[in-house]
C-alpha cells in the first residue's frame, strides 16, 4: 500500500488515478497512522511553498513526513513535494521547509526569450539510471510545470538535470528519498515507468 499523503496539493487525483492506472494499492490520506504503515508515501504539490508549509503544519503533516523518512521506507515527492524537502525557497521568504536535504530554490531566470513558468515537455539528462530512473531513456521527455526551480547543495544527491535557461536540478535520490520537478502523472508512459519503479521499491 502507498499513502499519497493528503495536505489539499492540486495534483493528489492525477497521482492517485495514475497510480490505480499501473495496478497499484494506493489511499489519499492525511491519517498519521495509515501513512506510517503505509509500505511508501508520495507527497505530491502544485501550489505556493509557503501555502503548502502552513497547510502541512496545521495538518501536523510536516512532522509525519520526517518520521516516514526515517523509517527508510520508499518516499516519493513531485514537483512541490520535491521543493519541500528543501530548507526554504525564494517564493516565501521567512518559511521553513522541511530541510531534509540542503539547497536552494530560486526563481526561474527571465531572459532567453523563454516562457515562466517552465510549462510544458523537457527532455531530462539521467545522472543516476537506477531506482526511479531504472529502464529509462536518457534525454527522455516528462512534464514540468513550475515557476522555482532547485540548485542542490550536494551533487551527490542529484539523480537527473534539465535545461531551461538554466540547469536545473529536476530529480533527486539519496537512499529511500526520491523526488522530481516534474510530474510523473501527467508524462505518459516514461512517467508511468517511474510510478511502476517506485512501486516496485515498496513491495520489496
Amino acid at each position: 500500500m502507498i499513502a499519497i499523503i493528503d495536505y489539499g496539493a492540486g495534483n493528489i487525483q492525477s497521482v492517485y488515478k495514475a497510480l490505480k492506472y499501473i495496478g497499484c494499492e494506493c489511499i489519499v490520506t492525511r491519517d498519521k497512522d495509515k501513512i506510517l504503515e503505509a509500505d511508501g508515501a508520495i507527497l505530491p504539490g502544485v501550489g505556493s511553498f509557503g501555502d503548502s508549509m502552513n497547510t502541512m503544519e496545521s495538518y501536523g503533516i510536516k512532522d509525519v513526513v520526517k518520521e516516514f523518512v526515517n523509517t527508510g521506507k520508499p518516499f516519493l515527492g513531485i514537483c512541490l513535494g520535491l521543493q519541500l524537502l528543501f530548507p526554504e525557497s525564494e517564493e516565501s521568504p521567512n518559511v521553513k521547509g522541511l530541510d531534509i536535504f540542503k539547497g536552494s530554490v530560486t526563481k526561474i531566470p527571465n531572459g532567453h526569450g523563454l516562457k515562466i513558468p517552465h510549462m510544458g515537455w523537457n527532455s531530462i539528462n539521467i545522472l543516476k539510471d537506477e531506482g526511479i530512473f531504472r529502464g529509462i531513456e536518457n534525454n527522455s521527455y516528462v512534464y514540468f510545470v513550475h515557476s522555482y526551480y532547485l540548485k542542490a547543495e550536494s551533487r551527490d544527491i542529484v539523480a537527473a538535470q534539465t535545461e531551461y535557461g538554466v540547469t536545473i536540478d529536476a530529480a533527486v535520490s539519496y537512499k529511500n528519498i526520491h523526488a522530481t520537478q516534474f510530474h510523473p502523472e501527467k508524462s505518459g508512459e516514461v512517467g508511468l515507468k517511474i510510478l511502476r519503479n517506485f512501486a516496485d521499491m515498496c513491495l520489496r
